[in-house]
């Protein structure tokens, strides 16, 4: 395993536990040269979850194209590192959950955008001016208005 923080290949094994999620250990390392500590995750590799594209192409599930997603829409915003990692996590046991393995990435991307609607509205913007695909302005704006309309009605409960 490489350090994170200095790239070291040497490192120890601090701590190890089942993680919150059935199938995965977690482990808390120490690296060797700089003594900083990290933690990893490691799963069991089974029949991979797919996600089935627009066009009707089939990927494997990543979580880190959804982190990856998500840390891009959150740059900048007030919004800890565990809550995107809690997001991540629901949409792989979204993936997970489903009889044949695998789900639309409309579904996956309703869902991501479903909780940064409700934790950050710019981030959750962001997200959906990629994962929309918004053809004009108009949709754009159309979007922003529908967010201004569930922001008002909240503040008058």
């Amino acid at each position: 395993m490489k350090c994170p923080f200095c790239n070291h290949l040497d490192d120890k094994v601090v701590d190890s536990r089942a993680a919150k999620i059935g199938d995965t250990i977690r482990r808390r390392r120490e690296c060797e040269k700089c003594g900083r500590r990290f933690t990893t995750y490691e799963r069991i590799d089974e029949i991979p979850y797919m996600v089935v594209k627009k066009d009707g192409r089939r990927e494997k599930f990543e979580r880190q194209k959804v982190l990856a997603g998500l840390l891009k829409a959150c740059e900048k915003r007030p919004v800890a590192m565990g809550r995107l990692e809690q997001i991540v996590n629901e949409a792989e046991a979204f993936v997970a959950e489903s009889t044949e393995r695998e789900r639309p990435t409309s579904d996956v991307g309703q869902l991501v955008m479903n909780h940064l609607k409700k934790l950050d509205k710019v981030a959750y913007v962001r997200f959906a001016s990629v994962y929309l695909d918004f053809k004009d302005v108009r949709e754009f704006m159309d979007e922003l208005k529908d967010l201004l309309k569930a922001k008002r009605k909240q503040g008058k409960r």
